[in-house]
């Protein structure tokens, strides 16, 4: 059984930072492409980054580069996502995912998500 478990979301402040973790089970976590997406009520559910298999080739969304950063650890089977410098158009609830190929941008690519945590930046 495919388990993908987010954890690291909270309140904070804008301009604070918080690092995502997204641990996976049940799949060979180091041939999948793993993304983070956001959503918000009402909205559809929005790329932020991805990270191809090996953690060479990542990709963002414009409005995050150079404030989110992607990574992945392959020997634990996790994948985290590094936000500093928030914002309050950054409060959603972030899902992780896990693709089947390439570095997919979009929510059609991905075969596996998790639940998702809640991230709130008050300005």
């Amino acid at each position: 059984q495919v388990q993908l478990v987010e954890s690291g979301g909270g309140l904070v402040q804008a301009g604070d930072s918080l690092r995502l973790s997204c641990a996976a089970s049940g799949i060979t976590f180091s041939s999948y492409p793993m993304g983070w997406f956001r959503q918000v009520p009402g909205d559809d559910r929005e790329f932020v980054a991805a990270i191809d298999p090996s953690g060479d080739i990542t990709f963002y969304l414009h409005s995050v580069e150079g404030r989110f950063t992607i990574s992945r650890d392959n020997a634990k089977n996790t994948v985290y996502l590094q936000m500093n410098s928030l914002k309050p158009a950054d409060t959603a609830v972030y899902y992780c995912a896990a693709g089947h190929a390439g570095v997919p941008t979009t929510q059609y690519e991905y075969d596996y998500w998790g639940q998702g945590t809640q991230v709130t930046v008050s300005s």
